[in-house]
């Protein structure tokens, strides 16, 4: 069923609800800030920005610190019936600008007004300090209206915003709430960024939809994380495999995990072997999840009792996920490689900026992931590489995730990322970069490990060992970020033999 409301009209009804209003919401080290409290300051600064000038028509960019603060703004904004977009922290000031250019935002909320400095087209306004003004909450916003700009995490390339809308934030929010079983005596530790799709909808959107309690800490630290979550004793944690894998050097007291229930994992690959490490250091199910930010962020979750190790999970309410052949026909049958393709209403309305600045080119159709995968016959859904990462030796398709399960079976090895590099011969080979979990690593050892398990063609032509890989700013693996590291090396590398 299609929503016809927003995800505005769930957050008043229980924000104001008399069983939830005195219930926690948001806090911090030094802050708490009840459900009752929340309505009153997002509809307070909502009505601000309203009488400032930012209306139904506006998109607007918000570039502050992490904290409470920053949270209240971007909800204050959707809530004036706006478009925000967060902006990571750290940009260059061109960066800035060509965002702000490329997404057609007319406003920039900053906390920072020296650092922020307006131009004829930009209005740049600091909202800790504007005017008092009566309250404001939209009776208008359609589900079809932009509910939230994100820009697509490339490393390189144009900058584009992925649209979002009403109707999508809403689903994704309902489909998470229902697999997931979220309550109000949910307790979420919200450690990752709010400029990415996961911490927003998933960390942000969903527990406020049900008056769970979201502690929001500063960002991910793995050595503060034991006694983050001993102080918190959250019930949920949400991280990608980058995160978990760093937590495993630091011991968990029987404190951080009195409440939990489960971890969820999601925004890249991650091996059966770091899945099963995570569960045991743990002691709870580590759910993966899957979606992209041009689908608002969740399509497919595994059960939290009925988890598939290996698997991305099933689709999750009025989602439409289904694999698509070489030759553009549906997949039905088990066990079949197709890529997997997702229509419904968590589809985002369109990308902006990529024809023209600020110009949306709508989403039409179902929309291509660029992942590979297969369904089990219980619909569960497994990725076995991206069409771009694919390496073509000798004219062989080769999936690296296929080689990266087998070396990370390693109990040396900490972390692992394969790509493709050019070879005169063949066309492309696969080669590996791996970091160390102990600073000490037997070559030989990985590859007798790959012999024992994988035909030759998938062993790496090199393996190269890194004191750490490189990442982008939401914690995935910078494959792009390798191969230029492959580009320059004149070093011996350890070839397969």
């Amino acid at each position: 069923m299609v929503p016809t409301s927003t995800i505005l009209n769930d957050w008043q009804s229980i924000w104001r609800a008399a069983s939830i209003e005195n219930r926690i919401a948001l806090q911090d080290a030094s802050t708490h800030i009840s459900y009752g409290q929340l309505y009153t300051l997002v509809s307070q600064l909502a009505g601000r920005l309203r009488v400032a000038g930012v209306d139904e028509q506006s998109r607007v960019a918000i570039n502050m610190e992490r904290g409470l603060d920053a949270v209240i703004t971007l909800l204050a904004v959707m809530v004036a019936g706006a478009c925000p977009c967060p902006l990571e922290p750290g940009l260059s000031p061109t960066e800035r600008a060509l965002r702000l250019q490329s997404g057609g935002l007319t406003w920039l909320l900053s906390d920072d007004l020296a650092r922020d400095a307006g131009t004829d087209d930009i209005y740049v306004i600091n909202p800790l300090t504007l005017a008092d003004a009566q309250p404001y909450w939209p009776t208008t916003v359609s589900p079809s209206n932009p509910a939230l700009m994100l820009f697509t995490s490339g490393s390189t390339g144009k900058p584009k915003g992925v649209l979002e809308s009403h109707r999508g934030v809403l689903n994704n929010a309902r489909g998470v709430i229902a697999m997931t079983e979220l309550t109000a005596d949910d307790i979420l530790l919200h450690v990752m960024p709010i400029y990415h799709t996961n911490g927003l909808n998933n960390q942000l959107f969903s527990p406020l939809a049900v008056g769970a309690c979201i502690y929001f800490a500063p960002r991910f630290s793995a050595q503060a994380m034991p006694q983050l979550m001993a102080t918190v004793g959250p019930t949920i944690i949400t991280g990608v495999p980058t995160m978990y894998s760093r937590m495993l050097a630091h011991p968990l007291p029987a404190a951080a995990v009195r409440n939990l229930r489960l971890a969820r994992c999601g925004s890249a690959p991650i091996t059966t072997e770091l899945h099963k490490k995570i569960e045991s250091y743990l002691g709870q199910p580590l759910v993966i999840s899957y979606g992209l930010s041009e689908a608002t962020c969740t399509s497919t979750m595994n059960p939290p009792t009925q988890r598939k190790i290996g698997s991305i999970g099933k689709p999750l309410s009025n989602q439409d996920i289904f694999l698509l052949s070489a030759n553009g026909e549906r997949i039905t049958a088990a066990h079949t490689n197709g890529e997997i393709c997702i229509d419904g209403d968590n589809l985002m309305l369109g990308y902006v900026g990529v024809s023209a600045p600020g110009q949306l080119d709508p989403q039409v159709g179902p929309l291509p992931t660029g992942d590979i995968g297969y369904a089990d016959d219980d619909g569960f859904l497994y990725i076995t590489g991206r069409i771009k990462d694919v390496i073509i030796r000798g004219g062989e398709n080769i999936s690296p995730s296929q080689i990266e399960h087998v070396i990370a079976m390693h109990e040396d090895v900490a972390n692992c990322c394969v790509i493709g590099q050019p070879d005169e011969d063949l066309g492309e080979v696969p080669v590996a970069f791996i970091t160390s979990r102990n600073n000490d690593i037997n070559i030989d050892d990985v590859h007798a490990l790959l012999k024992t398990h994988l035909p030759r063609i998938y062993h790496p032509a090199a393996i190269f060992v890194l004191d750490a890989l490189p990442e982008n700013a939401v914690g995935k693996v910078d494959r792009k970020a390798l191969a230029k590291q492959l580009e320059p090396r004149t070093q011996a590398t350890v070839s397969s033999s």
